[in-house]
């Protein structure tokens, strides 16, 4: 069973390539890193880079649900994945609604500093 699922799982990684293809963006990179390594690795090894656009790209396109980490969370592929890389794949996907897009890395945005006074109070 985990091999064709793993064999799934590869096919809806590159499946992902050409949805993404049809809302403007080719994300040439991964596609070569599935096709080299297999989808179940290259998840594994992409949900831990930072500095990788791809979901930046998607949240902007309103369309997660073409994700990687949304793939890796969805349950019939849990069992694929570690629960530490389905949780960091769950925080991205989280966190993504919070980040702006910085010369190819996720920062965070913050809320703007208050001065204090000349008091030293708010």
């Amino acid at each position: 069973m985990t091999k064709a699922l793993q064999a799934k799982f590869h096919g809806e990684m590159l499946a992902l390539y050409d949805q993404c293809a049809r809302i403007g963006f080719r994300p040439v990179l991964f596609r070569r890193l599935v096709i080299l390594k297999g989808g179940v690795e290259a998840a594994r090894e992409l949900v831990y880079k930072p500095g990788t656009t791809g979901l930046e790209r998607l949240v902007e396109a309103k369309k997660t649900e073409f994700s990687m980490e949304a793939a890796m969370t969805r349950p019939e592929y849990r069992v694929l994945f570690t629960p530490l890389d389905i949780k960091e794949a769950a925080k991205r996907l989280e966190g993504s609604a919070t980040r702006e897009r910085s010369r190819g890395r996720l920062t965070a945005t913050a809320a703007p500093r208050v001065k204090p006074d000349a008091q030293g109070s708010l």
